[in-house]
């Protein structure tokens, strides 16, 4: 191998060095060679740096250095598929032997040198004090970017702050522009640790802009940027349809002529431009769903004749252990002709084996195009020619939010394959609710800070009193970014707080009416979904109970079961018309009331988390229907048309404009609410939050912590007892969610297994997981052979 010279010239060459780099035939870029002097000696490194550009050449070599060294070397990775690949990939250098894998699913060859596993696993290992991490040398953190994830985030800085100093760190991560700040805190937290940050990517980017023109029909694939400016040509043609501020205040709107292209549009397109394999990302399951649907309906076909016969051969074997009665239920069929047309779609509603088989083919080159939720942009290595956005903004579960740079960096890393394209492509399509010159703002940004997301939880309160005294407990938590970047960042958050206030108030004075009180007004008369209180909603959901009788809106329902996901609380209601519905905050405009509490005496019977009405029974929904009418509840009454018309601010002749005004300054304070709060917890704010954890949630003053959701019971049952998938799935359980949250159920009978102190508990959970793990469960947790490369 040719010596190789750093960024200044000077020889970094050694021995060591030599042999760890022996298997590469291409020689190290500048940024590689940097961590390597670091690594060399003794730092820690944080390795900023884009997709594909050759970070994991840098955590082989901290691998390498922890086999040389006789000790062990951990890789960890935010997700299982890529931790099964990452095992993989290193199974074809060091060998099965030298190389195991653990995550909730797997547990091959555990005492090798070599370990990998996802980063809870490592977490635990911390908090259980395990043996495995005696001999411990060196632990690569992959996607450590991940630690501003609001749920998963605070995982990696347990992980940073637990870990032993002796343990040097290689931390991976997207480009982000506060690289110097994470590796000064890290730095403070570990020990010395070196920031490596490469911006270029190792493929060009091209942004592109799709929209169809009206006076032509055609759909034009335009550049963003020239010379690093928005395309005039498109500003031109957008022309008018960013105009609601001059229709608002009674301007005439010039007519755009764009339009949106449709999806088998926009294969066309990437086709005839020779954009294919492309990632085309919508940012909904269904739509995705329906996407791929409404491609191979219309009969598109990508592959050749030997490509379909190759794809059937791979499907076939990945599917060997479902029976065809859950394969029918899956849509097995529907989904073979997708993939075997060179289409798919890849989202967490799919069972893990049909995601696992669009991976491969997609890698492979056999499937051409995937239509995916954003959850691939931090998934497994699959670079594809061309990125297609369907839209630059995407739902919060409270509003619709614009995609903020680090988002559009993170899903365009995917453009452009390594040693195979000379540019990839980053295509957005236009919407009307997202201008072109905001597009091409988020395009140009180099901004990506890096911000924590810590946040003290049950679980960890638990292991920390179990493991820790007070004092040491608080000394570990003031080590957080969390608290390293509250510190440091108060006057930052003073100066916006007085720069919001101002707007505030700006917004107040356009909001005042001469003509009476504009706050008596919203108050009494507005029923804009968009000037509802969700929070007040969502926490109306959040006291309610099975037997509850609430008003929902302006309908008199009786709650059968409640239910958290992700995205809050999810109540299933009964009407007096026999209705059955799955109601969440979004969907009201006014917070539940609760009117009464119906017995259900004769329809129910009572578990360990209250009672559990069979809602699959007609005569028992009939039942319940006929006591809801039984209770001649009256109406609460609305006002009425005519109040409104006499209210003094009807006759506001610009009310609509002073009610959008108070409607942002509303939004403003409530945002000043939230940056006053950070200020005033700047002080000890994680090792504060930490005191009230540990505390009883009411002595505390806290919203007491809801009970667990009953509501999964039913289907558990019947899936033990043998029940069939197709029997089990509805509109609101997606096979890939039925098989989360089955696992996640014999993660924690395995718990139970293991820990509980009666043997007869500890038998009966045992026995619970052979009964769970079946069918589509059982196929979900067995690793795929080969991977998916």
């Amino acid at each position: 191998m040719a010596a190789f010279k750093d960024g200044r010239g000077v020889t970094a060459e050694s021995e060591a060095r030599k042999r760890r780099l022996a298997r590469y035939d291409f020689a190290p870029d500048p940024f590689q060679v940097q961590a390597f002097d670091a690594l060399d000696a003794g730092e820690s490194v944080l390795v900023a740096a884009p997709t594909g550009s050759g970070k994991t050449v840098i955590a082989e070599y901290g691998l390498e250095m922890a086999i040389e060294s006789g000790m062990r070397g951990f890789y960890t990775a935010p997700i299982k598929a890529l931790s099964n690949q990452k095992y993989h990939d290193l199974c074809g250098h060091y060998g099965n032997d030298r190389v195991g894998l653990l995550t909730g699913d797997n547990a091959i060859n555990v005492d090798a040198p070599l370990l990998v596993m996802t980063t809870e696993v490592l977490r635990n290992m911390i908090y259980a004090r395990s043996p495995a991490l005696d001999s411990l040398h060196v632990v690569v953190l992959d996607e450590v970017h991940f630690l501003q994830d609001a749920y998963r985030g605070p995982v990696w800085e347990e992980v940073i702050i637990h870990l032993e100093p002796t343990v040097r760190l290689v931390a991976l991560s997207a480009t982000v522009s506060n690289a110097d700040e994470i590796a000064e805190w890290l730095t403070t937290v570990r020990g010395p640790t070196r920031a490596v940050v490469e911006g270029r990517r190792p493929v060009e980017l091209r942004n592109m802009y799709a929209y169809g023109d009206k006076t032509t029909h055609d759909i034009v694939l335009a550049e963003t940027l020239i010379d690093g400016m928005p395309n005039p040509k498109v500003l031109k043609a957008e022309a008018g349809e960013r105009s609601f501020d001059r229709r608002r205040r009674g301007g005439k709107a010039q007519r755009s002529r764009m339009f949106p292209p449709s999806r088998l549009d926009m294969l066309d397109v990437l086709r005839d431009n020779d954009l294919l394999p492309a990632i085309y990302f919508i940012f909904s399951r269904n739509q995705c769903d329906e996407s791929a649907a409404a491609c191979a309906k219309s009969g598109l076909v990508l592959t050749s004749a030997a490509e379909r016969e190759e794809i059937r051969d791979i499907v076939d074997a990945r599917v060997v252990g479902l029976s065809d009665d859950d394969l029918a239920a899956l849509g097995f069929t529907a989904f073979c002709a997708q993939v075997e047309s060179g289409i798919a779609a890849h989202h967490a509603g799919m069972v893990p084996t049909f995601k696992e088989i669009v991976e491969a083919l997609f890698v492979r080159g056999l499937v051409k195009v995937v239509f995916a939720t954003e959850t691939l942009a931090v998934g497994i290595n699959m670079p594809a020619r061309a990125v297609v956005i369907d839209k630059m903004s995407k739902f919060t579960g409270e509003h619709h939010e614009t995609l903020k740079a680090s988002e559009y960096t993170q899903l365009t890393g995917r453009a452009g394959r390594r040693g195979i394209d000379s540019i990839g492509h980053a295509v957005v399509v236009w919407n009307p609710y997202v201008a072109f010159d905001q597009v091409a703002s988020v395009a140009l940004s180099r901004t990506f800070r890096l911000s924590s997301a810590f946040r003290t939880t049950y679980n960890m309160a638990v292991n920390l009193v179990r493991t820790h005294s007070p004092q040491e407990t608080r000394h570990l938590l003031n080590l957080s970014l969390a608290q390293y970047q509250a510190s440091r960042g108060v006057v930052e958050v003073q100066a916006r707080i007085t720069k919001r206030r101002k707007e505030a108030d700006r917004l107040r004075a356009q909001a005042h009416s001469e003509f009476g009180d504009i706050d008596d007004y919203r108050r009494r008369f507005v029923r804009d979904p968009g000037e509802r209180d969700r929070s007040a909603i969502e926490a109306s959901l959040m006291r309610l109970r099975p037997g509850d009788v609430a008003w929902f809106d302006d309908k008199p329902g009786l709650v059968l079961s409640t239910s958290v996901r992700a995205k809050g609380v999810k109540v299933k209601v009964l009407f007096g018309n026999r209705a059955l519905r799955a109601l969440t905050a979004d969907e009201l405009v006014h917070a539940a009331a609760t009117e009464t509490h119906l017995p259900l005496d004769g329809v129910s019977v009572t578990g360990h988390q209250g009672q559990i009405i069979d809602q699959g029974d007609p005569r028992v929904l009939r039942e319940l229907a006929h006591r809801i009418v039984r209770l001649k509840l009256e109406r609460p009454p609305r006002p009425t048309q005519s109040e409104r018309e006499q209210h003094p601010c009807a006759k506001d002749p610009d009310l609509k404009f002073k009610l959008n005004a108070a409607k942002s300054a509303d939004r403003i304070e409530r945002e000043i609410s939230q940056l006053e709060a950070r200020a005033d917890r700047a002080a000890e704010v994680v090792s504060r939050r930490f005191d009230d954890v540990i505390r009883d949630e009411t002595s505390a003053g806290l919203t007491p912590h809801r009970a667990p959701d009953a509501g999964y019971i039913a289907t558990v049952t019947m899936w033990a007892h043998g029940g069939e998938l197709a029997d089990l799935l509805d509109d609101n359980t997606t096979p890939g969610d039925f098989v989360r949250t089955m696992k996640q159920l014999i993660d924690l009978l395995r718990q139970v297994a293991s820990h509980a102190p009666n043997p007869a508990t500890r038998t009966t959970a045992e026995a619970a997981v052979n009964r769970v793990l079946r069918g589509v469960v059982l196929s979900a947790s067995t690793m795929p052979i080969g991977g998916v490369a």
